[in-house]
């Protein structure tokens, strides 16, 4: 028996739509699993790969996708009406939030001033912020430098908060409380795009001490914050959601989780790859034998500056 006939049986005698992990957990249920060998630990995620694929690449697949919230799939020939209109519901949703995203009139870019000034007054951060521009990247072979640049990268420095006794001490013990972070930039975040943008926000930004995702609208949906909070829980990235009314009131929805212990090997490449990333590292030496911030980073805008470009660029 293959996955696809598993999926089959299982879905024809549930009489529902079911996730993939619906499927095998039913499956085991009916007794429909005795019949099927597998030494892969994740069976579920293999019944959704090929359900995708008989899908994608077979006309006269007896599947469909009923939802994307989330994936759920079932029989062509059982689907009813209701399931139908389901179907065109959730492709609306998807269509209106694209639009809405297309008549923006401003980019990812134009909101890094919102999270540069939001990071640096927060307590959590008190950090130092500096855009790393992909096009600065040295060319290399298509997919090889894909997802590889964080949008922003930051760091806070402990002489901004601990006496010289006491950053001594922390020498002498070889440990310190520099932090560096990571940011994956987006203007919305919904349920057809949460995970391609997560796990973006994972490639690029699990070298640092924390790594988040940032957006500026975030869409109401509980079934999206509980995919968020699985996804938190599971690989560490963090989500912010920016506030343009109020930049300070912006939210870490999911904190990160912190690595002790930063990424060298992938710090170096990003440095040889990247000419920005390289100053970034080399300002950041600098800073630390001065003891004070004189690099440039990233400029932080004043309240009046902030304002002047939210309402140039219409970022509500």
């Amino acid at each position: 028996m293959t996955f696809v006939e598993l999926a089959e049986k299982t879905l024809e005698k549930a009489g529902k739509p079911l996730s993939p992990n619906e499927i095998w957990d039913l499956s085991t249920e009916f007794g429909i699993a005795d019949q099927f060998h597998t030494e892969g630990k994740t069976p579920w995620a293999s019944i959704g790969a090929r359900i995708y694929t008989d899908i994608r690449d077979n006309e006269d697949s007896s599947f469909i996708q009923i939802s994307k919230r989330p994936s759920k799939f079932y029989l062509k020939r059982l689907v009813t009406d209701e399931m139908k209109l389901k179907q065109e519901v959730e492709k609306d949703i998807e269509k209106k939030e694209k639009d809405i995203e297309k008549s923006s009139n401003f980019n990812e870019r134009d909101l890094h001033p919102l999270l540069v000034k939001f990071v640096n007054s927060d307590t959590h951060f008190k950090s130092f912020s500096k855009t790393i521009f992909h096009e600065n990247s040295k060319k290399a072979l298509k997919g090889y430098n894909k997802w590889l640049h964080p949008d922003i990268v930051g760091v806070y420095f402990p002489f901004l908060d601990y006496l010289s006794e006491i950053q001594e001490v922390q020498k002498a013990f070889s440990v310190s409380a520099l932090k560096l972070f990571s940011f994956e930039m987006k203007i919305s975040i919904s349920f057809s795009n949460l995970r391609e943008y997560y796990f973006q926000a994972i490639s690029n930004s699990s070298w640092a001490n924390e790594g988040y995702l940032v957006a500026l609208r975030i869409a109401d949906d509980s079934s999206l914050y509980d995919e968020m909070r699985r996804l938190n829980n599971a690989f560490g990235i963090g989500i912010i959601k920016l506030n343009p009314e109020d930049i300070d009131q912006s939210e870490i929805l999911f904190p990160a989780k912190e690595n002790t212990n930063v990424d060298w090997d992938t710090i170096n490449r990003l440095a040889e790859e990247n000419t920005d990333f390289k100053d970034f590292i080399s300002d950041i030496t600098e800073d630390i034998k001065l003891g004070k911030v004189k690099s440039n980073y990233d400029k932080i805008l004043k309240d009046e500056e902030l304002e002047k470009l939210i309402n140039a660029k219409q970022i509500m």
